[in-house]
């Protein structure tokens, strides 16, 4: 597995476990630097992973916004945490992460969800994401 690719599953990791305590993504990743500092078995969290998280982290209230817009018969509640927590990666990527190419983005959010979701999550989340490549021009602020 590519370098950036494992660190976008250990950034949806912490996504999800901050969704699942209630606690900020920021929190999290701080934990998650702690304990690799302390547990030779615990790989250490890469920049890579502080980038993506820390610019979530930057831009949350903005991304729930647009995927509660644009999930068409969907709120964010309904939403399968694991889902939340893909599209919330993959949206920030898409709309401020500038060095990476639109087509990586979708692709990486759908195989995060072929591997931790349901069989209908990578439509679901491809479409979404899709949606928002549409309007990106627009979308940021």
């Amino acid at each position: 597995m590519a370098a950036r690719s494992k660190a976008r599953k250990r950034a949806f990791q912490i996504l999800f476990e901050a969704d699942q305590r209630g606690s900020t993504v920021t929190d999290v990743l701080a934990d998650w630097i702690r304990h690799a500092r302390t547990d030779d078995r615990q790989p250490p969290v890469g920049e890579y992973t502080m980038d993506l998280v820390e610019g979530y982290a930057e831009h949350t209230d903005r991304i729930d916004e647009l995927l509660a817009t644009y999930a068409v018969g969907w709120t964010l509640d309904r939403m399968p945490v694991v889902d939340r927590s893909i599209l919330r990666l993959g949206a920030y990527e898409l709309i401020w992460a500038d060095d990476i190419p639109d087509a990586v983005v979708l692709d990486e959010a759908v195989q995060l969800a072929r591997e931790f979701s349901t069989d209908d999550s990578p439509a679901f989340i491809n479409g979404l994401l899709g949606r928002l490549k549409e309007l990106k021009p627009s979308l940021r602020r």
